[in-house]
């Protein structure tokens, strides 16, 4: 078999068997694999964290040097997920999506195999790639996978499991750390990542007609943007590098503030060449279809309200005496209530309510938990601690599946899973900035009263959010 055979059987998506096609309730096994992806995604963004201690110790490194384990995986993912997204447009999102949970468990086990740190990095960006290629499909999966009815409460499932993976991260690492080694951090993503492929091989649908893996384009639709590629991978990194100072990547004040002009400059320039390519990455038609832009901004503040609280939260409970391992159950919280808001959050709303009206009320509920806790003083881990934690993440529930599935429903099916990678970026953008700019508050003005101003700005975000959803309701209206 020649190497051209061989790519289009790999590329050759199954159909799932005929008892499982036929079930009218099939696409909740679609969702359910779906899930297995966004839980294992969630889990190593929260658990990795906890292995940093132990990394330091066994390689004997600094702090500054074992933050590459993370930066480079937030490197390479934000970077990918567009061009991956439009790829698997190309080549079928269900391939894509079970190719991705390939490479997560196999650079999860060379990960956890690692005699060096630098190999352990070059582990985690491979990492990032299968990361990647889950990430750009798995919002496209559902959105194109279910019927239109269902599709907030299929959205509101797969936030679930990603508030799930949030949750468990951190006992989790804690445990395996403790008790295991560190390389079981990594370990335990490879049966995970197995289940993922067996049960996305019989449970997953067709996401392009069978035999069509060969001359999927013709010629005359024009080359890969590389141009375009590079461009937003020099502005990803050139922001995400400027970030990272806050969090102890030893770069002089200039430097950064070189990088972020250099990230503005890469953005423009990105912005000029995806006008006039071909098949732009980015798609700039897709991203001014009426309620999209507004949507992908209200996904990175949902995102950067999620977690800025689990990073400031430990700092600020354990700055007021209480033990770590409560504080570590008070944070738990908030990922908690999210999932369980994502999920059936809804019912505790009046019958009839809209997803714009959904995106409003959690958004404010959201601020009015971040303003609580920045305001109310820390008794232990009682009630007045855990009440504003499980208010802002209920709030954020009802906020972030209601959200992208108006995002969803915006953008045309042909270009789902380029729309879901723009999502999945936006949501790891937020990600990065919650996890950068509590560190530069607390350094800037203290723990206590730098964490509780980042808390009150938050409180001001979530409000913009309220308002920008009136953009996307406008959208909404017009498709």
């Amino acid at each position: 078999m020649d190497a051209t055979a061989l790519a289009a059987r790999l590329l050759t998506e199954r159909p799932r068997p005929r008892g499982i096609a036929g079930w009218r309730h099939a696409h909740w096994l679609a969702v359910g694999t779906v899930c297995l992806g966004a839980f294992l995604g969630q889990l190593t963004a929260s658990v990795t964290a906890l292995v940093f201690p132990a990394l330091g110790r066994h390689f004997d490194a600094g702090f500054a040097a074992v933050e590459w384990v993370a930066l480079s995986y937030l490197l390479v993912l934000v970077a990918l997920l567009a061009p991956v997204g439009w790829l698997s447009d190309i080549v079928g999102r269900k391939t894509m999506y079970l190719g991705g949970f390939a490479v997560f468990a196999l650079a999860s086990l060379g990960a956890g195999l690692s005699g060096s740190l630098g190999l352990l990095v070059a582990f985690r960006a491979v990492q990032a790639v299968g990361g990647a290629m889950m990430q750009a499909n798995s919002v496209a999966l559902v959105a194109r996978g279910v019927p239109e009815h269902a599709m907030r409460r299929a959205l509101g499932i797969q936030a679930a499991a990603q508030g799930l993976g949030l949750a468990l991260g951190p006992s989790l690492g804690g445990l395996l750390v403790e008790h295991a080694s560190w390389r079981w951090v990594f370990w335990i993503n490879v049966p995970i990542g197995v289940l993922g492929i067996l049960a996305g091989w019989f449970l997953l649908p067709c996401t392009r007609p069978e035999g069509a893996a060969e001359a999927r384009r013709p010629r005359d639709e024009g080359r890969f943007d590389l141009p375009g590629l590079l461009l937003l991978t020099g502005a990803t990194t050139a922001l995400l590098l400027a970030l990272s100072t806050a969090s102890g990547l030893p770069l002089p004040g200039w430097a950064a503030a070189a990088l972020l002009l250099a990230s503005a400059g890469f953005t423009l320039a990105l912005v000029r060449q995806e006008r006039r390519a071909a098949r732009p990455i980015l798609a700039p038609g897709l991203v001014n279809t009426p309620g999209v832009r507004s949507g992908l901004v209200v996904a990175l503040i949902g995102y950067l309200l999620l977690f800025c609280p689990l990073v400031l939260g430990p700092v600020l409970l354990t700055g007021a005496g209480v033990p770590v391992a409560r504080a570590g159950l008070v944070i738990t919280v908030l990922p908690a209530a999210f999932a369980v808001a994502a999920t059936v959050g809804g019912a505790l709303l009046p019958r009839g309510w809209s997803d714009v009206m959904r995106c409003r009320a959690g958004a404010g509920l959201a601020g009015l938990g971040l303003l609580l806790f920045a305001l109310l003083p820390v008794h232990g881990a009682g009630p007045a601690t855990a009440g504003p934690l499980l208010l802002a993440g209920y709030g954020l529930g009802l906020l972030l599946p209601a959200n992208n599935a108006l995002v969803m429903r915006a953008i045309p099916a042909q270009c789902s899973a380029v729309g879901g990678g723009m999502v999945n970026m936006a949501r790891s953008l937020g990600t990065a900035l919650g996890t950068a700019l509590p560190v530069l508050g607390v350094h800037l003005a203290g723990a206590q009263s730098g964490g509780r101003t980042v808390l009150l700005a938050l409180a001001a975000v979530a409000a913009s959010a309220v308002l920008l959803t009136g953009p996307v309701a406008a959208g909404q209206a017009r498709r």
